[in-house]
Formats: structure tokens, C-alpha cells, sequence
């Protein structure tokens, strides 16, 4: 194929682009010619906007990400220089592909074909083993080019390996024959050699063949590949092969051509492997139809979307569509055909179209509570893009049935008493997170201890805690401030080297990076890889639109924000999203937004007292004196220590105008300049 390294004035209109991200980057165009583009760094530039489009990226983030040794200036003009060189290189072919601003940088994925983004059925199974799509992970050619970036590129490998994953055990619980089995254990084997429900689906499928040395070697090869990890084969691992040894496992006791979905044995150190929990088992039907056929694509494509959006939370175990579709006809109160499936929750909906409008309506049902509907929403859209349209509707359903399910999984625990468990634990802690009762939120960090004690290799047990020191100084609660700092930092880090992946722990770790420690451009780049890592993470875009507004990006803070919200309307802790919205609106001088959100939040939950902090300053600016002494007292009997000269050391703003407009608001709102003796 002939390569294209100056492509001016060769092509009059933009086309179609095709972009290889798996294995080594390579851009070509629709008819096969390459793009070549020279500098490792503009390339790399490429590879994140590609893996991140359409979504853009912030020119910051970037920055650090590639440049990170460099000071803050110098790694903005190199970014310049790479984003010149890849307009160079693709504007002329491209067209409007990319974007660019001056906050933000994409690329347009109406006109792109990304390979990373194609991993489906057909070519993780037809494919031989080992030259799949994942081949030897994402851009083995861009490794060494900056310490940030390979930790970022470290954690997309691994995420696409996640994604596979979850893609294949849903083929192995749906498999329909031995030889299909096989298939797709080796593969999922080839993604993960600790999986043992992959090994139990071989060593059953050989014995089930007659194959009883086939089947004790591969018990062999089951217990060396969990070695190198530390570990060994479980107890129901072993016990199926003493049966086959001992000849007591008769044929017609083995696994069936489809077997049961079974877990991956957790990796050491990358969860709570002590007592290896199995999570919150979902299942997501293909949507029913209620009029149109040709909306078939539309159902199945639109459950395999939320399938993959879930697989981003930690606490959830997937039953995709292609394993339940046999049971679409069977009544949810019919346990007998369900069970075998261990459902605590069923994601299922219907399809209506009228022309170009869609109308989509999804449930979440409760499995263990007599099918009973726990959660339900109705989107209406066009079909102008189908694909937009799904991904967009499954990253609100994942963000808004997560908190319901969790919910649900605390009032349980809570119904049976203390579970000594850590992730019963930490279950029990989070409404007092999310509710901020002084009383119970100083409980529930003791139970995050205890949590953590338990199961010191739980990251979201550490990433829970660490949040919960965030809010213990931001609510004036700690008697020991630089403690509570300190303890939040480490706790955040530990998380982080348990589970790298891990999205909350992620942009738990920036907030505190950018609320206590006032390193915004640090915080921007760890926001960015926990969106990266699960774009449908509320709480991911509302820290990384509070360090937008710290840094003075307003609009772009508040449209992160509204991201967040959009996504979870009615998130446990939507009073803290209003709150964050309040920030970026104070520095742009929208001050009666900042008091209709202020009454929203105090109508929900009136114990944030960031809320009284900035609700102050609005009053003051709008000289609304007798409000803002009321306010002002409210906020002192919570915080007494409060004042002018505390209140700009912790802020972690960057820009003077945004400080004086916070400090003088506070200052006419009736609020001391020093804290009293």
C-alpha cells in the first residue's frame, strides 16, 4: 500500500478514516493508504483521542500525561507543536475530524472507524489464539514515551482485556455444544490463566467427552497457572478433580454444553481475594419490540451497550443477553427457569418507533423480591445516529441503576444485622457518606476501618475510606485537620496500588490531589483517566468539573457537572453534584443561580457546609445583608473555627479574580476576616 506523508491538495473532499489502536497505531485512509505520522509524541496525542473519542480530552490532561517531566509552559508548547504536526497530517484528509479549542481536543467519530472499539463476538472467537484483536495489547509501539502515559496505556490494556473478558464469559455460559466450549474457555484462558471457571468448563467438558487424562492434565495445568499467582485451585476445583480421579464423576454428571457463568478467581492484590465476593450478579435481557422488526439490531445492540457500560463498576457480575435470550418468553416469577442463572438483578426494557423517533423503556427488576420493579425510566430520542442513541441511553441506565442496586444490597445486609464481611462492610458505611448525619458518618468510618482490617487487598474498602476523610476536613469534622489530609492521601494511594483501575479510587485520589493539595493540573490528568476507565462514573465528572472551575475553565466545569447529572438525575448524593455546580456559577457571577441551587441543596440535605460557604458569598456580593447574616450563623455553628483568611488558604483556586470574587463575598456576607481567639 502507498503511504501518504503530505497529502495537501491530493484529496478535495474529507473521508472516511480508519484507525488501528490494537497492537501498533496506524492511520490509514477509507481506500488502504497510510497516514504517516513521524513524532512518537503527536501520535501518542492520537491514540488517547482516538481511545477517548468522541468524548474530548483536556489539552491539560494531555500535558501532564506526555510531558510530565517537563515544567507547566514548556509541556503546553510541545503539545502545540504535536497537535500542528497531526493537522498537518490528517486536515487536509480528514477535514473537521479534529477538534480543537482551546481547552479541549477530539476527534469527530462520525467520520473514523476504531478498531478498539469493534471488539465483538466474531472476532474474539474466529481468529487464532493469541493473534485476536487483542494481540499483544494496545500500542506496543508507544511504550517508554513518557512515566504517565505508560501508566495510563497500562490501564487501557487492561481495560480492553476487562472488556473481553466480560464478552467471552457470557459466550461460555451461553455456549451450545463441547467443541464451542472449548473454544471459548481457551480464549477466555488466553485473557485471564487465573479464570477457574474456565478451567472447570474444560475439565468438565473433557470428562463429559470420556477424556478422563485430558481432563486431570488440565486440572494440572489449572493448579500451575494459579501458582504463579500465589494462589491455588478452590475447593470446588479440587473436589471435581478427586471425583474425576476417583472415577465417582459419572458422565452424566458433568457440566452440560452450556455451562453455568462462573466469576474469574480474584488476582491477588486486585481484590478482596480473602473472601473473594461474587459480586452483584446482573443479567441484561435483549429489548423486547413492541411494534417495528427492523428495530431488532437496535434491541440487541442496545443490551449488549449497557452490558458493557456496567462491566465498568466493580461490584458487578454480568449475565449478558446472548446467555439469557433463551428465557425472553419465560414470566420473571417462574424462579425454577431463572435459577440457574443465581440473578440478583435483571436489566430488561422494550422498543417503540414511530418513523424516526425511538421510545425506549428500561427496568431494573429485583430477582430476589418476587421480580419486583426496582427502578424504571422511559428515553425518548431519534435514530439519526443509532449508535450515539445507545451509547447514550446505556451510560445513563449503568450510572443510575448502580446506586439503586447498591441500595438495595445495604437495606439486606442492614435487615440481617452486621455482616462481618468487608464488602457488607462497606455497603452498611456508604448511606452515611452520602447522607452526612454527623453522628452516623463518624460511625461509618469505623466501619471503613473495620472494612479495611478485614481485607486490607480491597480497593474500594480504601477508596470509600478515603473519600470519607475527604469530607470529614471539607465538613470541618476532624480535630486534626493535617491528619485527615495525610490519611486520605495514603488511603487513596493504597487503593490505587491494589487496583490501578479502579475509577473511583482514581478520581478520589485527583480530588484530593486538587481539594487538599491544590496540584489542579495533577488532579485534571487522574479525573481523566477514572472517565477513561468508566465513562459513566457520576462522581468522575463532578471532581473533574470542580477542578475545571478551580482552574477557571467555568463552562467546560459546568457542563461536566450536568454530565454527572444527566447520568444520575437521581444519584444518592445529587445535593453534593448541586453543590459542585455552585462553584463554577459563583465565579462566572450567576449568584442567584448560586442561591435557587443553594435552596435545592438545603431542601435535600442540609448539613453540607460547603453549601453555606458559597450561598454566603452570592449574599454578600448581592449586598443581601440580612440573608447573609442568617446564613453566616448557620455556617459558624457548624464550622466556628470559619473564616476570610481560612477560607482562601483552602481554596484551591488559580485565578486571583475567582479568589477575590469567593474572599469578598464572604467578607460583606458578615464573615470575620481571622477566626476568633
Amino acid at each position: 500500500m502507498s503511504q501518504i506523508s503530505s497529502p495537501q491538495g491530493e484529496l478535495k473532499e474529507p473521508i472516511r478514516l480508519r484507525l488501528s489502536l490494537m497492537g501498533e497505531l496506524d492511520l490509514r485512509t477509507g481506500s488502504g493508504e497510510q497516514i504517516v505520522i513521524r513524532g512518537r509524541k503527536a501520535r501518542a496525542v492520537l491514540a488517547v483521542l482516538g481511545i477517548n473519542a468522541p468524548r474530548p480530552v483536556l489539552r491539560e490532561a494531555l500535558a501532564v500525561m506526555l510531558w510530565s517531566r517537563r515544567d507547566r509552559e514548556q509541556a503546553r508548547a510541545s503539545l502545540r507543536q504535536a497537535v500542528h504536526e497531526l493537522i498537518e497530517a490528517i486536515g487536509p484528509l480528514g477535514g473537521d475530524i479534529l477538534r480543537v479549542d482551546r481547552n479541549h481536543l477530539g476527534l469527530r467519530a462520525e467520520h473514523l472507524w476504531i478498531d478498539i472499539r469493534e471488539i465483538n463476538r466474531s472476532n474474539l472467537l474466529n481468529s487464532p489464539l493469541g493473534t485476536g484483536p487483542l494481540g499483544r495489547g494496545p500500542l506496543v509501539d508507544l511504550n517508554g514515551i513518557d512515566p504517565e502515559f505508560d501508566r495510563w496505556l497500562q490501564g487501557e490494556r487492561q481495560r480492553v482485556v476487562r472488556t473481553s473478558r466480560t464478552l467471552v464469559e457470557t459466550m461460555l455460559a451461553g455456549s451450545q455444544s463441547p467443541a464451542e466450549t472449548i473454544n471459548i474457555a481457551q480464549r477466555l484462558l488466553a485473557l485471564d490463566p487465573a479464570h477457574e471457571g474456565a478451567w472447570r468448563a474444560l475439565i468438565n467438558t473433557y470428562a463429559a467427552r470420556g477424556d478422563r487424562g485430558l481432563a486431570i492434565e488440565t486440572y494440572e495445568q489449572c493448579a500451575s497457572a494459579l501458582a504463579e499467582l500465589s494462589a491455588s485451585p478452590s475447593d470446588e476445583t479440587r473436589a471435581l478433580a478427586d471425583r474425576i480421579r476417583n472415577g465417582t464423576l459419572a458422565r452424566s454428571e458433568a457440566a452440560p454444553a452450556s455451562p453455568t457463568p462462573t466469576a474469574s478467581t480474584p488476582a491477588p492484590g486486585s481484590a478482596n481475594a480473602k473472601t473473594a465476593d461474587r459480586g452483584i450478579r446482573v443479567g441484561v435481557m435483549p429489548f423486547r419490540l413492541l411494534d417495528d422488526t427492523s428495530a431488532d439490531q437496535l434491541g440487541i445492540g442496545l443490551a449488549e451497550e449497557i452490558t458493557t457500560a456496567l462491566a465498568n463498576f466493580r461490584v458487578v457480575t454480568l449475565i449478558s443477553s446472548s446467555s439469557l435470550v433463551r428465557l425472553i418468553n419465560e414470566p420473571r416469577e417462574n424462579a425454577a427457569a431463572w435459577q440457574r442463572f443465581d440473578l440478583d438483578f435483571l436489566v430488561d426494557g422494550a422498543i417503540q418507533r414511530s418513523g424516526l423517533r425511538v421510545r425506549v423503556t428500561v427496568r431494573l427488576i429485583d430477582m430476589r423480591s418476587a421480580a419486583e420493579v426496582a427502578w424504571a425510566r422511559r428515553f425518548d430520542r431519534t435514530d439519526m445516529d443509532v449508535l450515539a442513541m445507545q451509547e447514550d441511553i446505556a451510560a445513563e441506565v449503568a450510572a443510575q441503576i448502580d446506586p439503586e442496586m447498591l441500595m438495595r444490597e445495604t437495606n439486606r445486609i442492614a435487615q440481617r444485622g452486621i455482616d462481618p464481611e468487608a464488602h457488607a462492610l462497606l455497603l452498611q458505611a456508604i448511606p452515611a457518606i452520602h447522607q452526612l448525619d454527623r453522628q452516623r458518618f463518624l460511625a461509618a468510618g469505623g466501619i471503613l476501618e473495620s472494612a479495611v482490617a478485614i481485607a486490607p487487598n480491597y480497593a474500594a474498602a480504601h477508596a470509600w475510606w478515603a473519600y470519607w476523610h475527604i469530607f470529614l476536613h471539607g465538613q470541618g469534622w476532624s480535630t486534626d485537620p493535617a491528619k485527615a489530609v495525610e490519611r486520605a492521601e495514603a488511603l487513596a494511594a493504597r487503593a490505587l496500588d491494589i487496583d490501578h483501575t479502579d475509577a473511583r479510587a482514581t478520581t478520589i485520589a485527583g480530588h484530593i490531589r486538587s481539594f487538599l493539595h491544590h496540584r489542579n493540573a495533577e488532579a485534571a490528568a487522574l479525573h481523566e483517566r477514572a472517565l477513561w476507565l468508566n465513562p459513566n462514573l457520576p462522581i468522575a465528572w463532578v471532581f473533574s468539573g470542580l477542578t475545571a472551575a478551580y482552574q477557571g475553565h467555568h463552562e467546560d466545569a459546568i457542563e461536566r457537572i450536568k454530565r454527572a447529572i444527566r447520568l444520575s438525575p437521581f444519584d444518592p448524593h445529587a445535593s453534593f453534584f448541586d453543590t459542585a455546580m455552585m462553584v463554577p456559577h459563583l465565579f462566572l457571577g450567576h449568584f442567584e443561580k448560586v442561591l435557587d441551587l443553594a435552596l435545592r441543596v438545603e431542601a435535600v440535605n442540609p448539613s453540607i457546609t460547603s453549601r453555606h460557604k458559597l450561598q454566603l458569598a452570592a449574599l454578600g456580593q448581592l449586598s443581601r445583608l440580612d440573608e447573609a447574616a442568617t446564613v453566616c450563623a448557620a455556617l459558624l455553628a457548624l464550622e466556628p473555627s470559619f473564616c476570610v483568611s481560612l477560607a482562601v488558604k483552602r481554596a484551591p483556586i488559580e485565578r486571583e479574580i475567582d479568589r477575590q470574587t469567593y474572599a469578598e463575598g464572604l467578607r460583606r456576607g458578615g464573615l470575620a476576616e481571622t477566626a476568633p481567639a
